[in-house]
């Protein structure tokens, strides 16, 4: 049970997700690293036709000059960004040897 604002809930309080780390392994592909502890390896290439807003992020340089603000992948001084969540359920588990284990 928890408290916000004067009013009680039931549940304990949900943790928001964030990038904690990021790195790039190959063509629009990245290593990231959450708040849970959990690396993933998330491929771009496969969002691109999904959000029209990553158009940009094709380019590999620009795809490559991405910052970490508050916890958000970041591009083009903010213009672009993707919220944790929807970066960690569009990505894959990725062990510490380097293995991808589920697609």
């Amino acid at each position: 049970m928890f408290e916000v604002n004067g009013i009680l809930y039931a549940d304990e309080p949900v943790r928001e997700l964030e990038v904690r780390s990021a790195r790039v392994t190959d063509d629009h592909v990245m290593l990231v690293t959450f708040s849970t502890g959990e690396t993933r390896l998330c491929d771009f290439t496969e969002m691109y036709d999904d959000v029209p807003a990553f158009a940009p992020l094709r380019d590999e340089k620009t795809f490559e000059d991405f910052h970490i603000d508050h916890g958000i992948l970041t591009w083009c001084d903010g213009d672009i960004d993707i919220s944790p969540t929807y970066l960690y359920e569009h990505s894959y588990e990725y062990t510490a040897h380097g293995e991808l284990v589920s697609a």
